[in-house]
């Protein structure tokens, strides 16, 4: 078996969420210091979740047909570098909204495609798997800490700066991680039709894409919320700081909690925590220990949710459906979730207020729990035909 390359699929993911946590925080505020409305905003956004819906599928299916992963991952890595450029120069609502819409089209290429190649560089070590991801949490915090701090001191501007760094990190490690062979299952001649007839598969991408719409106006609006509520950038970056350490030890527990309880518990758990979360979010943010509660709650609404579900998608989808298993994740969730969520909250924004934007968050969040309640099922282990050597301890 050849060595696990540890470090080099670390530091991608390292750079791959430093660059979220310069961007998916403040860029908003970016924006906003250009003069564009709570609507633009959310629009403008809502490219980087509107490419999800296909790119992911497009470009993990031409993987899956034609091969060359790592090329994909390298030249969409490279392309994304250079389309970050013209926000340098771009400050039109329509020039904006077409780059970043080229922009976020060979963006979303990569995390997918990362994904199964870690998890092929695993094996029959699938735990692991939380011990990697863990350093994107690491890079997230670093970024958003250290940008929030900056930009108390420097103009808004310089954000572009700090967030091409981090790009440039990202194609660096892509041409250094090795390619490794598609891991093959007995079973993956199933056909993508076959697995989404499952029920439990349909209404775990339900649930996943009522999840992402949950977090809306979070990813959106939630710097600009607290800066309206009169927090400092410091602040801001610390807030979203808290919610990241909380992702980082459920990473890191994560093996030994999926030994302990099953992937349906944990998904239930997690719904549950988003459901109070985003509801206290709009109704406390000027009560601080309440906002940094609700904060440590992330750990469940995305730590433990995208755990568990990647887990899930990783199982359900063998062989050479994998990556594109792991693109309908990304589309249907982060791609139609958050398109859906970061638009509804731009309305709700401007017509019913800021605490109004949170609170239907925490209705998607219900809706997404009394899915997973409903339609996902403990299944003994004999029932799951298509169980790959790349799956978790526990069935759903």
């Amino acid at each position: 078996m050849l060595p696990v390359p540890y470090w080099r699929l670390s530091g991608y993911y390292l750079f791959y969420f430093a660059f979220i946590g310069g961007f998916s925080p403040y860029f908003g505020l970016y924006l906003q210091s250009l003069s564009f409305s709570a609507w633009d905003i959310a629009v403008l956004m809502t490219q980087m979740q509107v490419m999800r819906l296909a790119g992911p599928f497009f470009w993990s299916a031409l993987v899956d047909r034609k091969g060359h992963r790592m090329t994909v991952i390298r030249l969409t890595g490279a392309m994304t570098l250079a389309v970050f450029c013209i926000f340098f120069l771009a400050t039109r609502f329509e020039i904006l909204l077409i780059s970043l819409g080229l922009f976020a089209f060979f963006w979303v290429a990569s995390l997918p495609l990362v994904e199964t190649l870690t998890f092929d560089h695993l094996r029959d070590e699938p735990a692991r798997y939380s011990r990697i991801r863990l350093w994107g949490s690491v890079g997230f915090i670093v970024t958003v800490l250290g940008v929030g701090a900056l930009l108390d001191r420097w103009p808004m501007p310089s954000l572009l700066w700090m967030c091409l760094f981090c790009l440039a990190g990202i194609v660096l490690f892509g041409f250094a991680i090795p390619e490794v062979p598609v891991l093959h299952c007995h079973d993956s001649h199933q056909s993508i039709r076959r697995i989404l007839r499952q029920p439990r598969v349909r209404a775990l991408l339900a649930a996943c894409f009522a999840m992402s719409a949950a977090h809306g106006a979070l990813n959106i609006f939630y710097s600009i919320f607290l800066s309206d509520h009169g927090y400092s950038k410091s602040m801001v970056g610390g807030l979203w700081t808290l919610g990241v350490l909380a992702e980082i030890a459920v990473f890191f527990f994560m093996a030994r909690a999926m030994r302990r309880f099953s992937l349906r518990q944990i998904l239930l758990a997690s719904f549950a925590a988003a459901v109070v979360r985003f509801v206290t979010i709009g109704q406390a943010v000027d009560v601080l220990p309440v906002l940094a509660l609700a904060q440590l709650l992330h750990g469940l609404t995305f730590g433990a949710f995208h755990s568990a579900a990647i887990a899930a998608i990783n199982r359900w989808f063998p062989g050479a459906t994998r990556s594109r298993g792991q693109a309908l994740y990304s589309s249907l969730s982060f791609g139609a979730g958050g398109t859906v969520g970061g638009l509804v909250s731009g309305w709700a924004w401007d017509h019913l207020g800021s605490g109004m934007a949170f609170a239907l968050g925490s209705l998607f969040a219900l809706i997404g729990l009394m899915m997973v309640f409903k339609w996902v099922f403990e299944k003994d282990v004999s029932e799951n035909g298509g169980q790959c050597v790349v799956s978790c301890s526990n069935d759903l």
